[in-house]
């Protein structure tokens, strides 16, 4: 008699999670109104499919609708799957305020804001678009940490207006801090951005990063300025402002010479700022009147300590040259 074995071996395999408990549940939605229903609905192990169309609003991932480390909730769907939220003028395209989702494929496009996070970590964007967006494409916001975006698009930020066109945003400037993180640093730590195209046609920074983040890495990103306006002081790739950062295996290239003016940036705009980040082995075709990495060391806010930009990193076209500090080998 063999069933004592088997009963107790199904016992085991729900005990483990590795049976029946972990099955995923596929939540197949065709139009908005199923899909803000599958995203109020959503369960640890969720998976949400979105047939190709059109999904039109503004959608939103509460906090009650969290992942779990061992199960997260999966939105999934071609580029072909678009949500589109009618306006460049008001409101974000997809508001992320849970933890431990994954948001794969799909098209943003038509809001203010393009993906906000807000309070949401663990979460990871993969291979998404986007696109037409008033001001910037993505935001991790308000104590969003641990998140990641790779093998993803931006394009065509800025459209109402060119200052806040940044195409991904890290964190949030001091002048904000009394009404985002109550008055607090936005510690928005930890933060990575991977393999991404970013540009052309951001009207701002590729990336912006802002003071009171710490931790983050920005790896194998290509950045195009082509389409950059240069308003509120955006003239270069990145402009870094956190600390302990890690920007490597980057490549930008720059075909408006008028307008950018280095490749990456440091800038200390807040005290204790703007400190101990390190450049590796980026390529930059800068072709502009600055530095491939130009380190602002005092500002009226403080200084800038403890960066290195490291030798293996290779400069073209920077009329300054390769940065304004000695490299570290």
């Amino acid at each position: 008699m063999y069933f004592i074995p088997v009963i107790s071996l199904i016992i085991s395999l729900l005990l483990s999670g590795n049976g029946l408990s972990n099955k995923v549940n596929i939540i197949n939605v065709a139009n908005a109104i199923e899909l803000k229903q599958a995203l109020k609905a959503a369960k640890p192990g969720d998976e949400i499919l979105l047939k190709d169309g059109l999904y039109q609003g503004n959608f939103v991932i509460a906090a009650s609708a969290s992942g779990t480390r061992d199960k997260p909730i999966k939105l999934t769907g071609s580029r072909n799957a678009i949500l589109d939220a009618n306006t460049i003028q008001t409101g974000y395209v997809l508001y992320v305020q849970a933890n431990f989702w994954t948001i794969n494929g799909i098209t943003i496009r038509n809001g203010l804001k393009g993906l906000v996070t807000d309070q949401a970590s663990y979460n990871i964007i993969d291979n998404i678009l986007v696109t037409q967006v008033g001001e910037e494409a993505i935001h991790f916001r308000k104590f969003s940490k641990f998140n990641i975006v790779k093998n993803s698009e931006v394009s065509y930020t800025g459209l109402k207006t060119p200052d806040y066109g940044e195409g991904i945003y890290i964190g949030t400037a001091y002048s904000n801090w009394s009404k985002i993180s109550n008055g607090e640093p936005d510690k928005c730590d930890s933060n990575q951005v991977i393999n991404n195209k970013i540009g052309p046609f951001v009207a701002a920074e590729c990336i912006d990063i802002k003071e009171g983040t710490t931790g983050g890495i920005i790896r194998g990103n290509s950045f195009d300025s082509k389409g950059i306006t240069g308003a509120n002081s955006a003239d270069s790739w990145i402009d870094v402002k956190g600390n302990y950062y890690i920007i490597e295996n980057n490549t930008g290239n720059n075909s408006q010479p008028s307008v950018l003016l280095d490749g990456y940036q440091v800038n200390c705009a807040y005290s204790g700022w703007g400190c101990y980040n390190e450049f590796k082995n980026n390529i930059s075709n800068v072709n502009a009147k600055g530095y491939g990495f130009n380190i602002r060391l005092k500002s009226s806010k403080g200084v800038a300590i403890g960066n290195i930009i490291y030798s293996n990193n290779k400069v073209k076209g920077a009329l300054m040259g390769v940065a304004n500090i000695p490299l570290s080998k």
